[in-house]
């Protein structure tokens, strides 16, 4: 391969980066975003669990948790469906029905962070 071909081919790849990091940007806009506390922070693994939710969660259960290819997660179900959060913890790490295990991608804190935001904040 050229050099004028491989920096043509790096070019390419590098405005196709852009392109998704930017689409994947927007579609996080209307992620729900974690509330300030009352130190004027927002809560660092409520944080932390809407990264997951928008990096795993979002495409199935849609970005507001209302729901699509997975289920309906919004509006408090979560804490109805299973108040025991070790529960919800466990579908996560170990999946559901159509839902992927999570386990064996995420690490238990990232687990335990994502189901916080989809209790708390969804």
């Amino acid at each position: 391969m050229t050099l004028r071909r491989r920096l043509l081919y790096r070019l390419l790849l590098m405005l196709l980066i852009s392109a998704l990091a930017a689409v994947g940007a927007c579609a996080a806009d209307d992620v729900p975003e974690v509330p300030v506390g009352p130190d004027g922070y927002p809560d660092r693994e409520l944080v932390a669990g809407r990264q997951v939710y928008i990096e795993r969660c979002a495409n199935c259960h849609g970005n507001d948790g209302s729901g699509g290819r997975g289920t309906r997660i919004a509006d408090g179900r979560m804490v109805a469906q299973y108040p025991d959060i070790g529960a919800q913890v466990e579908i996560v790490a170990a999946g559901v029905r159509s839902m992927p295990a999570f386990a064996e991608v995420l690490d238990p804190a990232e687990i335990a962070a994502v189901v916080r935001y989809t209790r708390e904040v969804l």
